[in-house]
C-alpha cells in the first residue's frame, strides 16, 4: 500500500480537525487535532504506530469532507 486517503471533518465539540481512516481488513485509525498542523502530525504518529516499518504507507492524502474557510480581517 502505497498511499492512504484519510478523510478530515471538523470537530463541533472542540472547533479542532477529525481524520478517519477505516482499514479495509477491519479497524483503522482515527484521530484529532487542533489546527492543521497538529492534526498532521498526529496522524503521522498513528500511522507510524499502526504499521510494521515494511507496511507503512509511503504517501498520506488528506480529503476535505467540507472545504476550510479563511475568514480575513
Amino acid at each position: 500500500m502505497n498511499e492512504l486517503t484519510f478523510l478530515v471533518e471538523p470537530c463541533l465539540e472542540t472547533g479542532g480537525l477529525v481524520a478517519r481512516w477505516d482499514d479495509p481488513k477491519g479497524g483503522g485509525i482515527t484521530t484529532q487535532g487542533d489546527s492543521l498542523a497538529e492534526l498532521q502530525a498526529m496522524i503521522a504518529d498513528a500511522v507510524n504506530a499502526y504499521f510494521a516499518p515494511q507496511e507503512r504507507p509511503r504517501r498520506l492524502r488528506l480529503h476535505f469532507v467540507e472545504d476550510p474557510v479563511v475568514t480575513l480581517a
